[in-house]
């Protein structure tokens, strides 16, 4: 049996743990849901969705207890409160949407016109998700929602920097009998995840392009589908009939919130050269009024870094940027405050692609503000990045926007705003390039992605036989 001790961001110090399941442990575990899913799946999308509403209700009545677990987590306590609302949100919208995606249609052929068509959805029996440490419960709950509605059984294994929220978050869904069945969360580390692999029917993941990497191996080597939610280095393009004081105060929030911790994190800005000084002046002003969240939660506005190894990552882009050229006009270093590692809102000018903090994901406070003289050069620039998550763009009107916006290698553009994604799920949207695989967690095809779709194929009886003539034909 072994043991991990776990880090509280605020402190630095190892105040938690977590047991580490044997793998013979998990496969029971599996077993055991796998066992039951078919008594779910059984209920219908309408009995699945009386449930959920049960387990909505307790995890309302757990609200102190998960909030403060999300909490301790993360240092942070705002987006805390926003992550459960999100998960409340989100069970109330999916039981609305999802007896849509079974409405059932029978239609005929149109090679073979008096053959009836008609499908049946299967789901997938256990679908494994492997969550990250930035958003630990929303993350680990967005897929897995969906996912039980469609009759899957389900196991999360949420990242080990954050699993504090796991006993509180077990103790609402042992609260509802049918949901205890098929639904557990279990605590475990990368050995854990890479498991649990090698026991489910479909995997999601949200994390690294490079552990993607790796689950998208594992899973193609087991022929079980794998939709993977990976990383984001978002540009916002600036253009110059723009609100600026609109533009410079959203952009600030989509760049520091959460500490930057977040795959749909403004990463790269690109400001028309016409009003470039305007805007920087603007920006640097804002961020040097945001404060970090210490020595109490309500302090400031800017959280601890979550992970040690963030901050090491934060820290190579600041030291590369500067030894490259960048000018850093606030912010700029990691500190230490009671043991917990923190970073200011840094904006940086005289940035170039050839700097890790332009062509990397930071997921940190890091603003990096770049010039452009043309439209064209502006849209090159934002594309030029291996990752297609999400982006922004931002002009006088929605439609000089929205113009560019079709422009961009990016799987959502907000027009006029930052990081719609994270609050707007009802829109459908793929990943491109490396920042993801596999079907739109957003809008209703989401829930999709865990049904299999069989055809039924019915030929009525009432045209003649297109077989081969029985009697055969006699030989001369």
């Amino acid at each position: 049996m072994t043991t991990l001790g776990i880090r509280n961001p605020r402190t630095g110090r190892e105040d938690y743990s977590i047991t580490l399941p044997e793998a013979h442990e998990l496969a029971r575990r599996c077993a055991e849901l796998r066992a039951k899913q078919s008594a779910w799946s059984a209920l219908g999308v309408a009995g699945r969705s009386i449930v959920l509403q049960r387990w909505k209700e307790e995890l309302s009545q757990a609200r102190e207890p998960l909030i403060q677990a999300v909490t301790t987590d993360t240092g942070r306590l705002g987006e805390s409160v926003l992550e459960l609302e999100g998960v409340l949100g989100t069970i109330e919208r999916w039981c609305q949407q999802a007896p849509l995606s079974y409405v059932e249609e029978r239609k005929p052929s149109q090679v073979v016109p008096f053959i009836q068509i008609s499908s049946d959805y299967v789901p997938h029996q256990l679908v494994g998700i492997i969550s990250p440490w930035n958003f630990p419960l929303l993350l680990s709950l967005i897929d897995a929602i969906p996912a039980l509605l469609a009759g899957c059984a389900v196991l999360i294994k949420p990242s080990e920097v954050t699993p504090r929220f796991v006993a509180p978050l077990l103790e609402t869904i042992a609260r509802v009998p049918e949901l205890r069945d098929v639904f557990y969360v279990q605590v475990g580390d990368g050995t854990t995840g890479a498991t649990l692999i090698e026991y489910v029917d479909a995997l999601c993941f949200t994390g690294s392009v490079a552990n993607g990497r790796k689950v998208a191996e594992a899973t193609a080597r087991r022929f079980i589908p794998a939709f993977l939610e990976l990383g984001g280095k978002d540009p916002a393009i600036v253009l110059p009939s723009t609100d600026l004081e609109r533009a410079t105060t959203a952009l600030l929030w989509g760049s520091v919130v959460n500490t930057g911790q977040s795959c749909q994190s403004i990463e790269r800005i690109y400001v028309a050269r016409t009003i470039f000084d305007e805007f920087v002046a603007r920006l640097v002003e804002k961020a040097r009024q945001l404060k970090l969240a210490y020595p109490e939660y309500t302090s400031g506005q800017i959280g601890p870094i979550m992970a040690v190894r963030q901050a090491g990552t934060i820290e190579r882009h600041l030291r590369d940027a500067v030894e490259k050229g960048a000018r850093i006009h606030c912010g700029g270093a990691i500190e230490t405050h009671g043991g917990g590692l923190w970073c200011l809102p840094t904006v940086l000018t005289n940035v170039k692609h050839t700097m890790l903090n332009m062509s990397e994901e930071s997921f940190g406070p890091l603003l990096p503000v770049m010039a452009f003289d043309t439209l064209e050069e502006a849209i090159s620039l934002a594309n030029d990045s291996l990752y297609g998550l999400s982006a922004s763009v931002f002009a006088g009107s929605a439609e000089e926007a929205e113009a560019v916006a079709h422009h961009l290698e990016a799987g959502a553009v907000s027009i006029n705003d930052v990081s719609l994604t994270a609050f707007v799920h009802d829109g459908e949207e793929h990943s491109f390039k490396y920042s993801g695989l596999g079907g739109s967690r957003m809008g209703p095809a989401a829930i999709k992605r865990f049904l299999r779709t069989r055809a039924l194929l019915t030929n009525p009886g009432i045209n003649d036989p297109w077989w081969f003539p029985f009697p055969a034909p006699s030989q001369q």
